[in-house]
């Protein structure tokens, strides 16, 4: 049975691979590296491609995750690093809230920053991101529900006065 190229319309499926790559690995020649590994890798093997498994950007997000696996050699990668991007408002809170929110996402366990990276890099569905990993979208939905409330709390924690926080931290 043929199906439909999931190369097709390239652009996009580039701009949301190279998004999650950069999410998880930071900016750069590493996540550039990558994003070309993981389109060589679908170029050659497109004809694997299962629509019924899952649609083509979910596809690539799991051909990109094992790239980063091997272009680091299974070494944990480093996704402290959010993307930096221009902040139309103020530059010093911008700046601020951006340092708290990645060291928010750094006090995450593996697993939870990988759903962040999966759902804000890549910007995939609760579904989507059910197929690449495998597991029912329910759960999907569940794990990233207590990944953003760990988040939350990390950044109202760090949002607190020091001396607040001092307070707490001898009571």
């Amino acid at each position: 049975m043929a199906h439909r190229d999931p190369l097709a319309d390239p652009e996009p499926l580039i701009r949301r691979v190279y998004a999650y790559v950069a999410y998880r690995v930071g900016d750069g020649p590493d996540a550039e590296d990558i994003t070309s590994a993981a389109l060589e890798r679908a170029l050659r093997y497109r004809d694997r491609f299962d629509p019924r498994r899952g649609d083509a950007a979910a596809w690539l997000i799991g051909i990109a995750r094992r790239c980063i696996s091997e272009h680091f050699g299974e070494q944990p990668v480093p996704v402290e690093t959010v993307p930096d991007e221009i902040a139309p408002g103020e530059l010093a809170a911008d700046s601020a809230l951006r340092l708290d929110l990645r060291h928010a996402v750094s006090l995450l366990g593996s697993r939870d920053r990988e759903l962040i990276a999966l759902r804000y890099g890549a910007d995939l569905t609760a579904r989507q991101i059910g197929d690449v990993l495998d597991v029912k979208t329910n759960a999907v939905e569940v794990a990233l529900h207590r990944a953003l409330q760990t988040l939350r709390d990390a950044l109202e924690r760090s949002e607190q006065p020091n001396d607040e926080r001092t307070l707490r931290a001898t009571e």
